[in-house]
């Protein structure tokens, strides 16, 4: 019995071992410190072909945030270089449909009162909740349901501190985080 309770022991902690090396595998690629690409360039060049590589790539930083369910994104914050092209992918990792819990990812510009903007995107659903004609986007996704990812790629503005949001009613108080720009 003892056997059998230390082998129990032994494979719990290394499986506890192995999980938490893909985890933090999975926040490295995600993480982005200094502006420059979360990937190292072995990493990259197993993720594409080498027909895919070109030298413009090494100024894309490439940034996957998370929404889920229970209105959080999995970033509170975002930090690259300013004039770098950034392609953020949105992944909502909930099950419920758009209409029900949509996320997407808008970048407002600075000094833009989230709450303002906020009561305006409710009125603006057949536009992905993105007010027609505002000056208060600098970049957005489209609205996105339960299982579902979308890619955008845009320049990063000038150095500073700017807001991020999901602008589906009542989310953009709990879903939102920073973009610096340094």
């Amino acid at each position: 019995m003892k056997f059998l309770s230390k082998t129990v022991l032994i494979l719990g902690a290394v499986a506890m071992i192995a999980c938490g090396d893909k985890k933090e595998e999975k926040e490295d690629k995600i993480t982005i410190g200094d502006g420059t690409s979360p990937q190292s360039q072995t990493e990259a060049a197993t993720d594409k072909s080498a027909s895919e590589m070109n030298s413009s790539d090494e100024d894309v930083v490439e940034v996957t945030i998370e929404g889920n369910d229970q209105m959080r994104f999995n970033k509170d914050e975002i930090k690259v270089k300013a004039g770098q092209t950034v392609r953020i992918t949105l992944k909502h990792v909930g099950e419920m449909e758009k209409t029900v819990m949509g996320h997407n990812w808008v970048l407002l510009t600075q000094g833009t009162v989230i709450n303002e903007f906020g009561q305006k995107a409710v009125q603006a659903k057949d536009n992905d909740y993105i007010p027609e004609g505002t000056d208060a986007v600098i970049a957005h996704t489209k609205m996105i349901g339960g299982g579902e990812e979308v890619t955008i790629e845009f320049e990063a503005p000038e150095a500073g501190e700017y807001d991020f949001i999901c602008s589906f009613p009542g989310h953009y108080s709990v879903m939102k985080g920073k973009f610096i720009v340094e």
